[in-house]
């Protein structure tokens, strides 16, 4: 017995139009045989095409429901006819099989199918050709229509840097038509894991039908220098013991070029200044901020006018840091 086309889709009996839609563009990019090369995912492509096509049309969805897996058996505009009574349709040539259909509106069979010719069942309004009744019941069908083309995913790599500043980016992929290059147009501020949509790069359509999408998710590179969360950006001011204790404006380099940050006087390692929207920007909001994290430095090697003030300086401060005075 044939699947259900409801479940093949995975969604209920009352699914809107929209639900069955969006139940398909999932489906079929998993399982688009340009995508997927498992060796049953063309099969259940084609099944998943197949529900699609029978259930996204109000009027094929109608005679599914009510007819089941028979309802290619059944004539269009069978349910208007089938008001006429078992005299509806008059077959010839016996009755055909698995027995009649509800309703009695069939009497009748099929006759032709020699020597290459077509199928067809007569009723009082002429011949109907079973080809195009039943859709290749009896093999060589003409398939299941047009193709829309997979949605594909491709994974680009950006410093933070070019993910902050965007701009214009030549990228070549790998496919299996061979390498394709593209001319991709990065938003400024775009963060890890955001999309970007090529219209109509992804793969080909079959039988005249649309390509798809070419989908790019972004993929920020780690970098010693920044730490990005969301929106804010995070990193290390290196600072010198006096410009820590006096305070100073200290240069610091950000995603966006250098800038001036001011640390207060009396400041220790592990302090954060906020820098408000300076960290990523945001296209249709509010960008983040930038936390610059201090942390003092000493030299490693003292001159001797440098060792002669730290010990005149360590003399004269009573300052202890492990208890806070």
């Amino acid at each position: 017995m044939a699947r259900d086309f409801y479940e093949v889709l995975g969604v209920g009996r009352s699914a809107s139009a929209d639900e069955i839609q969006q139940a398909f563009r999932k489906l079929a990019r998993r399982y688009h045989p340009d995508v997927n090369k498992n060796p049953d995912a063309e099969e259940r492509f084609k099944e998943i095409n197949e529900a699609y096509q029978v259930l996204h049309d109000p009027k094929t969805r109608a005679r599914y429901d009510r007819f089941g897996e028979d309802f290619r058996k059944v004539p269009e505009g069978y349910e208007e006819m089938a008001g006429a009574g078992a005299g509806g349709f008059r077959g010839r040539g016996g009755g055909f099989p698995g027995g009649g259909f509800p309703g009695g509106g069939f009497a009748g069979g099929f006759r032709g199918g020699e020597q290459g010719e077509p199928f067809t069942w007569s009723y009082d309004g002429g011949d109907v050709d079973l080809e195009d009744l039943l859709g290749g019941m009896f093999g060589g069908g003409r398939g299941a229509g047009p193709i829309a083309g997979a949605d594909q995913e491709a994974e680009l790599p950006l410093s933070v840097e070019e993910a902050y500043r965007g701009g214009q980016r030549s990228i070549t992929l790998s496919g299996a038509e061979g390498p394709r290059s593209y001319d991709v147009n990065i938003p400024a501020g775009v963060t890890d894991g955001q999309r970007i949509r090529l219209a109509g790069q992804g793969g080909r359509g079959r039988g005249n039908a649309p390509p798809g999408d070419l989908y790019l998710v972004v993929r920020l590179q780690p970098d010693p220098r920044y730490r990005v969360e969301g929106r804010d950006i995070h990193v290390t001011l290196p600072v010198s013991p006096p410009e820590a204790a006096l305070g100073a404006s200290v240069p610091l380099r950000t995603p966006g070029g250098e800038t001036k940050v001011t640390v207060p006087p009396g400041t220790s390692s592990g302090r954060r200044l906020r820098l408000r929207g300076q960290g990523m920007p945001h296209r249709r909001g509010e960008p983040g901020d930038l936390f610059a994290e201090v942390r003092i430095m000493v030299p490693a090697t003292l001159t001797p006018r440098e060792r002669e003030l730290y010990e005149e300086l360590a003399k004269a401060s009573d300052f202890d840091p492990r208890s806070g005075r």
